[in-house]
């Protein structure tokens, strides 16, 4: 069983309005609306470490938003954990823990009141155990009784990263979870998640800081324009398009004007 697939995975968004707008975003043939993924097929094993790269705009955020739940598929289904997205949703979402880009909070509670309060969405509640041990590797012991608007945008980011964990799901998405953040962070971070990945949890990590990825993920895909033109082990892609690093094969594989030819 993988821990997360996607098959044939195809999403058309509306235009956002008429008018001009709307004539724009039309596509080919009068049909209206983008195409952000395009006939994405991709596997995922338990206990994989794994890197989705593309520039912005590329469809990485919008296939996460398929496999969280956030949005569906126009064609193609997805599934976490053997749990389609769609007819066995619960499972799915309970499978997975999402960190996403936005920073996004409660003003009303403290550190420790968010994290029992998204125990309790997942029926956790007697959770401080584990609670107290994502606060301690993720440096928020001291920050346990702050409220969040008091929080800097790190430790804030930080907050999301401890919510994706509280109900210790096999799966992890992190959806450029080091953005503007400090090093410290970063170093705390990724020293955490790599123990999660050694013990048995797949991790789905999404960066633009590509020595991040070359560093981390024995896997990765590369999305260009909502498809997949790209997709080996890392050193396998670092063999085959030389260079110095992950970065030199990023952009030629980016720049290639046959880049479907590289799979």
């Amino acid at each position: 069983m993988s821990a997360l697939s996607l098959e044939h995975v195809s999403k058309i968004y509306p235009p956002r309005s008429g008018g001009l707008r709307g004539l724009l975003r039309r596509g080919a043939g009068g049909q209206p609306g983008f195409q952000a993924l395009n006939d994405v097929s991709l596997t995922i094993e338990p206990g994989e470490f794994f890197g989705l790269l593309g520039p912005n705009g590329a469809g990485k955020t919008t296939l996460i938003s398929i496999l969280s739940g956030l949005a569906r598929a126009t064609a193609g289904s997805a599934s976490v954990c053997g749990h389609d997205v769609i007819t066995d949703y619960k499972e799915a979402r309970r499978s997975l823990g999402v960190v996403p880009q936005e920073l996004v909070y409660d003003p009303f509670f403290t550190v420790r009141e968010t994290l029992r309060l998204q125990s309790g969405y997942f029926g956790l509640h007697k959770n401080d155990a584990w609670i107290d041990e994502i606060l301690h590797n993720l440096g928020l012991s001291d920050k346990a009784n702050t409220n969040m608007r008091a929080l800097s945008g790190g430790m804030k980011r930080r907050v999301l990263v401890a919510q994706a964990l509280v109900h210790r799901p096999p799966v992890i998405i992190l959806d450029e979870p080091t953005a503007g953040v400090d090093v410290d962070l970063r170093r705390t971070l990724w020293e955490f998640i790599s123990r999660l990945n050694k013990e048995g949890h797949t991790i789905l990590l999404t960066t633009h800081y590509l020595e991040e990825a070359e560093a981390l993920c024995g896997r990765i895909a590369m999305l260009k324009r909502g498809r997949i033109v790209a997709l080996d082990t890392t050193q396998a892609l670092l063999a085959r398009f030389g260079g110095t690093d992950l970065e030199d094969a990023f952009v030629r594989i980016m720049n290639s004007e046959d880049a479907l030819g590289v799979l």
